[in-house]
């Protein structure tokens, strides 16, 4: 393969329309040669026709991914695998691989297998909303949003070419780092926060709802997050959650024991503790 990559020379395959899907087909839409989208879903396909989102669309990825030279995966994390162990069966040129999946390691493991002609790169725009579904697609999802890549040892300088040319396009901002350590970034910032919402929602009982303000709902809003999407995530990035949320029940038990022996002044240092960490997280 050729070092080179124009996105506006490229004709490029979105498997699943959903909300990463297809806003990221909102931007691409217009400045590639040719976009198609492949949704397990006709009613989806139906609307992206319809929003003309995309130039062509079928739930048969046979009959438009021999034309793409770029596929991007982004379905959730299991059926992303799943679809990259097919792949050979319906592409047999040369074609870029490029993932949206919020975990890295067993994506990638996967891509290693794939045969030469493919050019795999793994990929994690760090972005999004608990309203799923094309309907609720937008054209500025990406924007200002990191977006992670994760090369494998045998990814080419045109694969990266392809990605960093798709980060400029949607306004996100590039970091690399290796799958791994993403996992284990993203089980802190991502999964772990996902669960703390949904442990929210269960425990409060459903006769308080009227006294539900922005406090509330700004920190249950993941868990509004349908499990379709959230349990692949978990599975596949099991040990590193385990981690995150043992961290955290240790803070939350000092919480407690501090709280249940009255000793408030202590609480207090924890509190003003947490209260510079937050800065400093969001600050760094």
């Amino acid at each position: 393969m050729e070092d080179g990559f124009k996105l506006g020379d490229s004709r490029i395959a979105i498997i699943g329309l959903g909300l990463m899907g297809g806003s990221l087909a909102l931007v691409l839409k217009g400045k590639c040669a040719a976009l198609y989208g492949i949704d397990s879903n006709r009613a989806t396909l139906e609307l992206a026709i319809d929003k003309r989102i995309v130039d062509q669309a079928d739930t048969d990825p046979a009959k438009l991914l021999a034309q793409a030279d770029l596929v991007i995966l982004a379905t959730p994390v299991p059926a992303i695998i799943d679809f990259i162990q097919k792949l050979p069966s319906f592409v047999q040129e040369p074609c870029i691989v490029l993932d949206l999946g919020s975990t890295k390691k067993d994506i990638l493991e996967a891509m290693s297998f794939l045969p030469e002609h493919f050019d795999p790169i793994g990929g994690h725009p760090i972005c999004g909303k608990e309203k799923l579904g094309l309907e609720n697609a937008d054209v500025n999802l990406y924007q200002g949003a990191p977006f992670v890549l994760t090369p494998l040892e045998r990814t080419t300088r045109r694969a990266r070419n392809s990605a960093e040319q798709i980060i400029s396009v949607v306004g996100a901002h590039l970091i690399e780092m290796d799958a791994g350590e993403h996992d284990r970034a993203l089980a802190f910032t991502s999964h772990l926060p996902f669960l703390l919402s949904s442990a929210l929602a269960l425990s409060t009982p459903l006769e308080y709802s009227p006294f539900i303000g922005t406090g509330f709902q700004s920190t249950s809003r993941l868990a509004g997050t349908p499990s379709s999407i959230t349990l692949g995530i978990l599975q596949s990035n099991r040990e590193n959650v385990l981690n995150a949320v043992s961290a955290f029940q240790k803070q939350l038990s000092e919480i407690h024991t501090k709280l249940a022996s009255n000793d408030f002044q202590t609480l207090k240092g924890i509190l003003n503790h947490s209260h510079d960490a937050y800065h400093s997280l969001l600050e760094h």
